[in-house]
């Protein structure tokens, strides 16, 4: 058996400036957030849940994360490509773990899906601001 090559993965370390920085962007927002990351087989590789967020956000911060690794494309985009499709729609949400708002971002690293990061506590756009503040600072300019 030869190796073909190597797969990236998500270290610890990674994990923990992730979620300082995302904690650092909410500070900004001035909001409080629950901030989960999984890795490519959806298993937990961190959680925090900033002291004033609040406790259901936390499931839905791992929800986001989950379903962003799981299809490997970022929350926000699914309900523009189900909208006018109500059997997906309204099918989809049944869907455990699914969520179709913004707030979860899939982890790429050399183009290969390594985990998912999901981010619950603001508005959409505000978890959406700081996962990708989080991808930003640890991923760089890298094709994602």
């Amino acid at each position: 058996m030869t190796f073909q090559g190597y797969k990236p993965v998500l270290t610890e370390s990674m994990v923990m400036k992730m979620i300082e920085i995302c904690v650092k962007k909410a500070d900004e927002l001035n909001i409080f957030v629950n901030i989960a990351v999984m890795d490519d087989g959806g298993n937990l590789k961190g959680f925090l849940r900033m002291d004033q967020a609040a406790l259901m956000n936390g499931q839905i911060a791992r929800n986001k994360a989950y379903t962003a690794v799981g299809l490997g494309i970022p929350t926000t985009d699914w309900y523009p490509k189900i909208k006018d499709m109500p059997e997906l729609l309204h099918g989809l949400v049944h869907t455990d773990n699914m969520v179709i708002f913004g707030g979860g971002l899939p982890i790429y690293i050399d183009s290969q899906l390594v985990g998912g990061i999901g981010v619950s506590g603001g508005t959409c756009e505000q978890d959406d601001i700081c996962a990708q503040s989080a991808l930003d600072e640890i991923l760089g300019d890298q094709k994602r």
